[in-house]
């Protein structure tokens, strides 16, 4: 489980795809502090598996399915990725719960300042875009945001200096593609309302409901 809050930008060593699955190499300094083989840190906000630990970074297997919904096959030596290690039992949740398992991708729009602020278009997938909901979480590239604003094909997001600087987000330019992860809570909600099934009046309902969700919620 992670946080979205980023640790530290580090920096692409190499990506060896062999097929559809590889391995990832990055350069690393402050999430490999107490890091073990076998921990998990998430890159760009797909949560990896610590393979092998050198003093200055770290290597990662990439499977096929990494390979399909992230970015990260398109990653080349010298790319800066968002790197946060897995929250410990004791820590605090600066962000939202984010589990690291990536649901698509999206593509850097348009960014426009706003004095203090930086305004990020995001163009997605309808699939993705019916889980954000506006004022809701998003993560983007492993970085843990609110949505300011959501439209017809994409979403906004409002990016303060501190963020800026301690991620790569602003760094990207038109027509990159970033990883995505709905928010935890709204896709159990959506999958629970998808299992209802119609039944009779005299039965108890099967699970989740509309009208369950109105009287509780």
């Amino acid at each position: 489980m992670f946080t979205g809050i980023i640790e530290e930008i580090g920096r692409v060593r190499c990506v060896t795809i062999a097929g559809s699955s590889g391995k990832i190499a990055i350069s690393a300094s402050k999430v490999l502090e107490k890091t073990k083989i076998g921990d998990s840190i998430a890159v760009n906000g797909v949560c990896l598996t610590v393979i092998s630990i050198e003093k200055d970074g770290f290597t990662a297997d990439i499977m096929a399915e990494t390979v399909r919904r992230s970015n990260l096959g398109r990653l080349g030596p010298g790319d800066q990725v968002n790197l946060e290690r897995a929250m410990a039992a004791d820590g605090r949740f600066g962000g939202h719960l984010v589990s690291g398992h990536i649901d698509g991708t999206g593509t850097v729009r348009s960014m426009k300042k706003e004095e203090n602020a930086i305004w990020v278009t995001i163009e997605t997938t309808p699939k993705i875009l019916r889980l954000i909901i506006e004022k809701g979480s998003v993560c983007i590239d492993g970085i843990s945001l609110t949505v300011a604003q959501v439209g017809k094909g994409f979403f906004q997001v409002s990016i303060i200096p501190h963020t800026g600087a301690e991620t790569t987000l602003l760094k990207k330019h038109d027509g990159d593609v970033v990883n995505l992860e709905n928010d935890m809570v709204g896709k159990y909600i959506d999958h629970l309302l998808k299992q209802q099934e119609p039944v009779a009046p005299e039965e108890e309902p099967g699970g989740m409901t509309m009208e369950f969700l109105r009287e509780f919620l």
